[in-house]
Order: C-alpha cells, then sequence, then structure tokens
C-alpha cells in the first residue's frame, strides 16, 4: 500500500510540473489562434516560425552567443580548473566560494550588476556585452564539472608523460584532456544549454536592436500570446531535452569508468 501511495505521489508530481509543457506542445498544433479551443491539426505555426524575421534573428543570434559562450567559457574554465586543482587547501577553498557565488547569486543581481559595469565602462550594450555575460555565468559551471574529474586523475600521471619525453603542453593534450574529457563535455553542454535559457541577464545586458530567443519571446507575450510562441517554445523544449539526454549519457558513461 505504501509503495503503491509512492508511485501515485511521484506520478502526480511529475503530471503537475510537465502537464503546462504538454498542453503547450498540443496547442502548438492548433489550426486555432484562441488557446481555449480546438480546431484540428495544422504545422502552419511551424511554417509562420521559420518565416519571421524577427525570430530567426533571434535564433541566429541566441545560437551564435551561445556557441562562442561554449567554447570560451569551457577554454577558461578548463584553465582555471587546473589551476585550482593545483592551490593549498586553504587557497583552493578561497577561490572555490569566490567560484561558488556566481552559481548561488541572483541572476537578477549578477544582471544589475554586470549592466551598472558596462555603463561605468562606457560599453555600448549590445551582441558583444551579452555575449561577456554569458561567458561570465557560465564559467563556474564549467569549472564546478571539471574539478571532480581533475580530482580523481592520477597526478603523477603527466609527470610519468614528461619523464617520457613528453613536453608539458604535449602531457597536457594527450594525457591530461583526455582523463577529464567527460567532465569538460558536461561542463560546455552545461554552458551551452544555460546561455540558450537565460533571459534575465540577457534582457539588462543586450542593447537596441540585439534580442536572443528569450528577450524576443518576452516582448511578443507582451503583444499578445501569438501561436507561433507555442511552435517556438516545443522546439526548444526538444532540443533541450536532446541536451539532457546527452548529459545523462554523459554521466553514466562517467559512472563506468
Amino acid at each position: 500500500m505504501k509503495f503503491q501511495f509512492r508511485k501515485l505521489y511521484l506520478a502526480l508530481t511529475f503530471l503537475f510540473l510537465y502537464a503546462p509543457i504538454i498542453v503547450l506542445i498540443v496547442f502548438s498544433f492548433n489550426d486555432s489562434r484562441l488557446r481555449g479551443s480546438w480546431e484540428g491539426f495544422t504545422l502552419k505555426w511551424y511554417v509562420e516560425l521559420f518565416q519571421d524575421r524577427e525570430v530567426m534573428q533571434a535564433m541566429y543570434n541566441t545560437i551564435l552567443i551561445a556557441v562562442l559562450t561554449t567554447i570560451i567559457s569551457t577554454v577558461i574554465g578548463v584553465l582555471a580548473a587546473m589551476g585550482i586543482s593545483n592551490y593549498s587547501k586553504l587557497w583552493k577553498g578561497v577561490v572555490l566560494n569566490l567560484n561558488y557565488i556566481p552559481v548561488l547569486n541572483p541572476d537578477i543581481v549578477t544582471a544589475v550588476s554586470l549592466m551598472v559595469l558596462y555603463g561605468a565602462m562606457q560599453m555600448k550594450f549590445g551582441l558583444f556585452t551579452m555575449l561577456l555575460s554569458h561567458v561570465a555565468f557560465t564559467i563556474p559551471y564549467v569549472v564546478l564539472s571539471i574539478l571532480p574529474k581533475l580530482k580523481q586523475m592520477n597526478r603523477h600521471i603527466p609527470e610519468a608523460a614528461m619523464d617520457l619525453g613528453a613536453t608539458p603542453l604535449e602531457a597536457f593534450l594527450k594525457v591530461v584532456l583526455p582523463e577529464i574529457q567527460p567532465g569538460i563535455a558536461t561542463g560546455a553542454m552545461l554552458a551551452f544549454t544555460l546561455s540558450i535559457d537565460d533571459f534575465v541577464i540577457s534582457f539588462f545586458t543586450t542593447g537596441h536592436g540585439v534580442a536572443n530567443i528569450s528577450t524576443t519571446v518576452f516582448s511578443m507575450a507582451r503583444r499578445g500570446i501569438n501561436p507561433i510562441i507555442n511552435a517556438l517554445s516545443t522546439l526548444m523544449f526538444v532540443a533541450m531535452l536532446l541536451l539532457l539526454i546527452l548529459i545523462n549519457r554523459n554521466t553514466k558513461t562517467e559512472d563506468l569508468y
């Protein structure tokens, strides 16, 4: 009886969490613009979505920023994690606590802080400031993804490689990177997902005429719910679901080794 109650409770919890998403996906195929009535199956909202220049430009900006953010934050995160792993216990604790701040800090505080910083530096708000902001708040997640793999790695392996004639760069590329590759992949996927998903920081650090998907959806929703938002949200949900599956598969691979 207790087991059945647990299963029912779990089912109700997931239903509560995913019912709105299921409704959104269903109505993205609704022939009616009204949300309260079903008038038949259609793909016209997906067609209109890809014909909307504003949305396509926002999608281009979103993918561009997410890809660049992933590359930059992953490179910086790898180097930062390696540096932190070589610190003494005292300094490692200090730096890790500093690294936790952007993770635990509310997005609105980070967004306003970056906006004030860019304003004080008299930087022009736009694609570049949004990119810098996304890199800034995703680096800590990459660092936290890589540090456990560095901790698991035998520290004597790179030294043994250099004793056998490898240069420090060769030891890093051919020994260290393969050892921490699962952590790098997880950190990169997290950075990509967080960049695409972000709204608050993007909203405060973008400039006139530059928007990503989240800010575009926000502006469209203020003018009234357009059914193409349902189609766009469905595609984003499917994309994030696929990334989540990749992250989980990567995590399971790590556990096997």
